[in-house]
């Protein structure tokens, strides 16, 4: 299926566009990487792309390709934390892209963000974006992507109790945040001692380089388990009680 898409877009005609489960990646790979290399402009929809395919077991749950396919020079990898992200992903393909795009999309509900009215859904094309702010300055910023996204506000909300104030960064695309300038990333994430954390179901190792070295990640270390999505949130720690926990801890 990549190889056709692959081949479609070489020839010219039409854009196309592929999609299976985010798993499955790692069959695709060669074709995967081949569009990158010759600059294909295919797009690459992949859905059920973390630990909450659920049931499906750990052999369909995707924990480390996500940052493999990051890594893939001339493949731009978004994954969109809801409905605004994602038009803006297909969109920034159909108008902006010179090679292959790829969608990591999640197979579970997520909550619409509520955004600031300074919100420019251009933002998106920047990689990274700020979806909210505290009153005063913040004393801890939450780097989260996809279905994580939501799970950083609500995180956010139980921290604020504790007079711990958040600043909630989705990061849609690392590597088009990789290319603003480095004034452009600060104004995002600040590199004045703030700590950092970033939030992602799957490695996170991708998220590491924007936490530090001493920084934390929350995110997969090991394989994932058989049993509903809501369970599986629970037992790796990805429920916003948890997150909190956790941040407060390292905070």
């Amino acid at each position: 299926m990549g190889a056709i898409a692959h081949g479609i877009a070489l020839e010219g005609t039409f854009l196309p566009y592929c999609g299976t489960f985010m798993i499955f990646s790692d069959y695709m790979r060669p074709a995967i990487r081949l569009a990158a290399l010759m600059k294909a402009r295919t797009l690459f929809v992949f859905t059920h792309d973390s630990i909450f395919v659920g049931e499906d077991g750990p052999t369909h749950q995707p924990v480390e390709q996500l940052d493999g396919l990051r890594v893939v020079p001339g493949l731009t990898v978004f994954r969109p934390a809801d409905g605004v992200e994602t038009a803006m992903a297909y969109a920034y393909h159909l108008q902006q892209s010179t090679g292959p795009v790829l969608l990591s999309l999640t197979r579970q509900t997520v909550p619409a963000l509520e955004r600031p009215a300074t919100f420019d859904p251009m933002d998106v094309w920047k990689g990274a974006y700020i979806v909210s702010e505290p009153d005063e300055k913040a004393n801890v910023v939450l780097v989260a992507t996809g279905s994580e996204v939501g799970v950083a506000v609500e995180a956010a909300l139980e921290l604020a109790t504790d007079g711990i104030r958040a600043r909630i960064v989705s990061m849609p695309c690392v590597g088009l945040f990789l290319e603003q300038s480095n004034a452009d990333q600060d104004a995002i994430i600040p590199d004045d001692g703030t700590p950092i954390v970033a939030i992602e179901a799957g490695r996170g190792e991708t998220l590491r380089r924007f936490v530090g070295r001493r920084g934390l990640v929350i995110g997969m270390e090991s394989f994932g388990a058989s049993a509903p999505y809501a369970d599986l949130a629970v037992h790796f720690g990805f429920t916003a009680s948890s997150v909190a926990a956790r941040i407060k801890a390292y905070v």
